[in-house]
């Protein structure tokens, strides 16, 4: 019996029970720019919302940051819309991220994650505050070490 108990211990834990080590859906990286030179910017405050395909979902506000990472969407969706507004209460931009997604098996205990290619970020035009302009970066996401859309404040 307690070599039954024992050995029932260590087979519940195996390196595929959990995600651990970046193997999951990566998600993408918005770095900021300053408009007017171009250069690395750290925003007092920026607040984002997403909308997954049910309507905005808010990911809260962080302070003095040079960038973010924002998930993107996991269904079968070409696109995530992002909102990014510096106060809290204030105008908010609408950037669409179109892009194509892979699905790929990594393991039983991560199951199958997206992998984004050809990324390409749009700004809505009727939203140019807080955010004036964009420039799209790194055109797939494969990890969250490159930086995939600047925004230009």
């Amino acid at each position: 019996m307690i070599t039954g108990l024992l050995s029932l211990l260590f087979s519940c834990g195996g390196d595929d029970d959990i995600c651990e080590s970046g193997e999951g859906t990566p998600r993408m990286k918005v770095s900021f720019l300053n408009f007017e030179s171009g250069k690395e910017r750290t925003l007092d405050s920026l607040y984002v919302a997403v909308d997954y395909g049910s309507g905005k979902v808010q990911l809260g506000g962080q302070a003095k940051i040079t960038s973010r990472i924002i998930p993107l969407r996991v269904d079968d969706a070409p696109y995530t819309d992002i909102y990014f507004r510096v106060t809290n209460k204030g105008k908010e931009s609408k950037v669409r991220v179109n892009y194509t997604t892979r699905s790929i098996y990594v393991s039983p205990g991560c199951g199958i994650k997206k992998t984004y290619e050809s990324l390409n970020a749009v700004l809505d035009p009727a939203t140019v505050i807080p955010v004036r302009s964009i420039e799209n970066g790194q055109n797939f996401i494969e990890n969250e070490e490159k930086t995939n859309l600047f925004l230009l404040f």
